[in-house]
């Protein structure tokens, strides 16, 4: 089996596990697989230099951080978020340690010694990155059919659609 097929299947079969709330909001969706994991996952804004790595999974022999710029759209902490549930859910273990002034900019109310060593990762292969990135998207996909899949149209609602839509029919829409 080529190698790409097998990492789509491998990776829809976690997010197949995983509870994914409906309506979707990606708080609740961590909170859940905490509970589900026994594990607290904390969320870390951080002020991230630029340059810096997007987000980071933090784990500790008592809870799992994640951090994420506190200065990014909605939309793109989502997605930062889920990335580092894909590391998480598959078990991934970086192997970069970080500098001082990095662990010091993650999380400066902890000493950058103390980040250094809880940290000792970040550096995924590609397989783990390609995995955690696929997971996101299948997550946010999932969650944004069901945001789609609301309740039937108002037949009322209907009617007036399409009283509007013969409004313009017949007009050269360029």
């Amino acid at each position: 089996m080529p190698r790409n097929r097998a990492l789509w299947r491998s990776c829809r079969d976690t997010v197949s596990h995983l509870a994914i709330p409906d309506p979707f909001d990606v708080g609740e969706f961590i909170t859940a697989l905490a509970g589900q994991r026994g594990r607290p996952i904390e969320l870390v804004p951080v002020s991230a230099p630029t340059g810096s790595a997007c987000g980071l999974l933090v784990s500790t022999d008592h809870a799992d951080y994640i951090c994420f710029p506190e200065d990014t759209t909605p939309l793109h902490r989502e997605h930062i978020l889920l990335h580092e549930v894909g590391h998480l859910v598959r078990g991934h273990v970086g192997t970069t340690v970080l500098d001082g002034a990095a662990a010091g900019a993650l999380m400066p109310n902890l000493s950058a010694e103390l980040v250094r060593r809880v940290l000792g990762r970040g550096g995924y292969t590609e397989t783990q990155e390609q995995e955690a990135e696929l997971i996101a998207s299948l997550i946010a996909r999932r969650a944004t059919r069901r945001r789609t899949d609301g309740p039937p149209l108002d037949l009322n609602l209907a009617d007036g659609f399409e009283r509007l839509r013969s409004v313009f029919d017949g007009r050269d829409h360029r």
